[in-house]
């Protein structure tokens, strides 16, 4: 009987206890600027898993990515097949290159990623994700090129 009463008081407990509300992070935003010949435009949105539309038209062939992880963590929709590879500028930013050029009609990006000289591994060698621009050395995120 003892427990019953324990058991109820706890459940009471817990049923009694305020729920935080704003304990969820919001997404992180995307940072991204397409290149096609000489014109541009750039976005900015969250990465929240949703299809952002591009509203342009220019036949796109780099896509600059200087704070997200693009190539992995996000999905760019065009018309047709593309292919993305990922080139590092001189000073250190990253590149999709786009192949064949074209449109990019909408973009959507997902989760996470650590910025430079964040915490790629916690203090128990767990992975906390990947870097947004650059690579994971001694636990940290290291840029692609050394700022000098």
């Amino acid at each position: 009987m003892k427990r019953l009463a324990a058991l109820a008081l706890a459940l009471e407990l817990v049923a009694a206890a305020p729920i935080e509300e704003n304990c969820v992070t919001p997404p992180q935003t995307v940072h991204l600027t397409f290149h096609g010949g000489p014109a541009q435009y750039s976005m900015a949105f969250p990465a929240d898993g949703k299809v952002y539309p591009t509203n342009n038209g220019i036949s796109v062939s780099i896509i600059d990515a200087p704070d997200y992880n693009a190539q992995w963590q996000c999905n760019f929709v065009t018309a047709g097949q593309k292919a993305l590879v990922l080139d590092i500028t001189a000073d250190g930013v990253q590149h999709l290159n786009v192949g064949p050029p074209q449109p990019i009609t909408g973009v959507s990006c997902y989760g996470m990623c650590i910025p430079i000289y964040g915490d790629c591994y916690d203090t128990h060698g767990q992975y906390v994700g990947p870097c947004c621009n650059g690579f994971c050395a001694a636990d940290k995120c290291r840029p692609w090129i050394v700022p000098t």
